[in-house]
């Protein structure tokens, strides 16, 4: 996971009278990152909709879940436990198993979220794997406020959600649908979401563990026991080999330093610090 470097906590600055102008502000700074995620969030409500009337479940019962869980891989369980036998205990590990990589998302937005207010408590609970990608990546327009910006990026995201589950849930009401295989759409967004952050990554060591851990955890503990194990694995490896990946990550915020691989998130930057300064490509994030 990359090294967010630790900073002073965010202030807006903003005073009352100024508080319309930035909200507006950040509200059209947070539309151009989260547009990608818009189709791909309304087509996998959709999904998730048909596929949770298909169990037998009423046409409100994702929007509901969408508001209230929001975490579309652990919507698609749940949908399935609520037409099975009564059973919290296990309810509530499965989902705890399924979104225990939002632990390690809430330690790199330790930093980010101080001082953020009554932002905060929403700005954690909708911290899904698009929006924790943007927030942690994109910086805002200089002038925009960054707590406002990160807000607006979640709500936004959410608003995709819940439209596409909504649509998903009226839709299987009214239409009979074939959903074999629906279920492997969750599936197909984290191959693109790994592939996405591979490219933009300065150094694929972090992507290297993730995958090794899990495959030793797999092969230990099986498929329905390794998920712990793997964070675990994936949390202890990172830590041992936190000192050599810093320094990358620095660098390559800087635009000092290029990755093995001579790219940046934001394209190629000289492979020297001599050299980074004839580089004029966009700002490093």
């Amino acid at each position: 996971m990359p090294h967010q470097p630790l900073r002073p906590a965010p202030s807006s600055g903003v005073t009352h009278a100024d508080r319309p102008h930035a909200i507006s502000s950040a509200l059209r700074a947070a539309i151009p990152p989260t547009l990608p995620i818009l189709a791909g969030f309304v087509f996998l409500g959709i999904t998730c909709g048909v596929y949770s009337v298909s169990l037998g479940l009423p046409w409100w019962t994702p929007t509901l879940m969408a508001c209230l869980i929001f975490a579309g891989s652990a919507e698609f369980v749940v949908a399935s436990m609520l037409v099975g036998p009564f059973a919290p205990l296990q309810a509530f590990v499965t989902v705890f198993i399924v979104n225990a990589r939002h632990l390690f998302y809430g330690l790199s937005m330790l930093e980010r979220f101080r001082g953020l207010g009554r932002k905060r408590p929403y700005l954690i609970f909708a911290q899904c794997d698009e929006t924790f990608s943007i927030n942690y990546s994109t910086r805002p327009p200089a002038g925009v406020d960054e707590g406002w910006f990160m807000f607006f990026v979640s709500l936004l995201n959410q608003l995709y959600w819940v439209v596409g589950c909504t649509l998903g849930g009226v839709l299987g009401s009214v239409a009979a649908l074939n959903v074999a295989g629906v279920d492997f759409a969750m599936t197909a967004l984290f191959v693109v979401i790994f592939l996405d952050q591979w490219t933009k990554d300065p150094s694929h060591a972090s992507a290297v563990v993730g995958i090794l851990a899990s495959l030793v955890a797999l092969a230990l503990f099986g498929p329905d026991g390794f998920m712990i194990p793997a964070l675990a694995l994936i949390l202890a490896a990172i830590t041992v080999l936190r000192s050599r990946l810093e320094p990358v990550y620095d660098a390559c915020e800087s635009g000092s330093v290029a990755s093995a691989s001579d790219t940046c998130e934001n394209g190629p930057v000289a492979s020297t610090p001599d050299a980074a300064g004839a580089h004029h490509g966009g700002d490093a994030r």
